[in-house]
């Protein structure tokens, strides 16, 4: 196994905080043995929350907490629905730091369930980044005139991404970036996934969403196709679970059942926090 640190990026404000804490600890519980450089990229985290993070941590690699300038970002077109927030992943080849080739980008809104170091080692080439995609043909079909996308394009869930930032750093236009918004204004829905789609399809490695990108919807769509997947398939094969949209399992009316991961990553961090305490519930395993 490779001894060189994974390196892991998140974007987040205040808010996210806890959920992303849960995240990184299934991270680390998942990934033994592994260290980690963990890139924090925002706008306004208070010393507190770094520490907060830090300690989750635990010995287990170093956070580099970046807080943006956002006059390097002037002239970027923004409103109320595409904050300059949005341009924090595309641009991450410009905030991070030089020497580093590659990192992760994950959301705090999902659990690491199997080791990642294969998808963190996997090659790229010339590729901007591996994602998954969730859509069918007729929704695909819908992005390739919305966003001007070839057919072959695929357009992803931008919740969990490798980014080639070397080959970002020598060959992103960020004019063209800007450029694509103002051609695309009013037809941009979810912003930085539908520009990473739009613009850099081409360089885009298709990754197996029921391995990498797991959610709710896609476990249901595969368990009424009769495949018959169930929650044992997905403890064995998936590497990341990803709660993405508006159903969390941390709201109140969850639907589904991929949250018995979240659930139990919860339980072994409050058992972890209360060794002793007799009447803490063990974590099924």
């Amino acid at each position: 196994m490779s001894h060189a640190p994974i390196c892991i990026l998140a974007t987040l404000d205040r808010n996210y905080i806890p959920c992303f804490c849960v995240m990184l600890h299934s991270l680390l519980y998942s990934n033994p043995g592994e260290q980690f450089e963990v890139y924090l990229l925002h706008d306004a985290l208070l010393p507190d929350d770094v520490q907060l993070v830090e300690r989750q941590l635990a010995g287990r690699g170093t956070l580099h907490p970046i807080r943006i300038d956002e006059s390097q970002l002037a002239g970027a077109p923004t409103t109320d629905r595409y904050p300059r927030a949005i341009y924090y992943r595309i641009f991450a080849a410009k905030y991070l730091p030089q020497d580093l080739d590659r990192v992760l980008y994950l959301d705090p809104d999902l659990i690491v369930n199997k080791p990642i170091r294969p998808l963190y080692d996997m090659p790229m080439g010339t590729a901007f980044f591996a994602a998954a995609s969730h859509i069918g043909n007729l929704l695909h079909f819908f992005n390739e005139l919305r966003l001007d996308m070839d057919e072959q394009m695929p357009y992803i869930n931008s919740g969990v991404m490798l980014l080639n930032l070397r080959q970002l750093r020598q060959e992103q236009d960020f004019r063209a970036v800007f450029d694509y918004i103002r051609a695309h204004k009013g037809k941009l829905m979810l912003p930085d996934q539908d520009i990473i789609s739009g613009l850099y399809g081409e360089r885009i490695i298709p990754l197996d969403p029921c391995r990498y990108n797991m959610t709710e919807r896609l476990f249901l769509f595969h368990r009424q196709s009769g495949d018959r997947m169930d929650l044992d398939y997905v403890r064995q094969n998936a590497v990341i679970i990803h709660y993405c949209g508006r159903n969390k399992p941390w709201k109140s009316g969850y639907i589904g059942k991929l949250n018995v991961f979240y659930n139990e990553t919860v339980a072994r961090m409050q058992a972890e926090a209360h060794p002793d305490d007799p009447d803490r519930k063990d974590v099924q395993a």
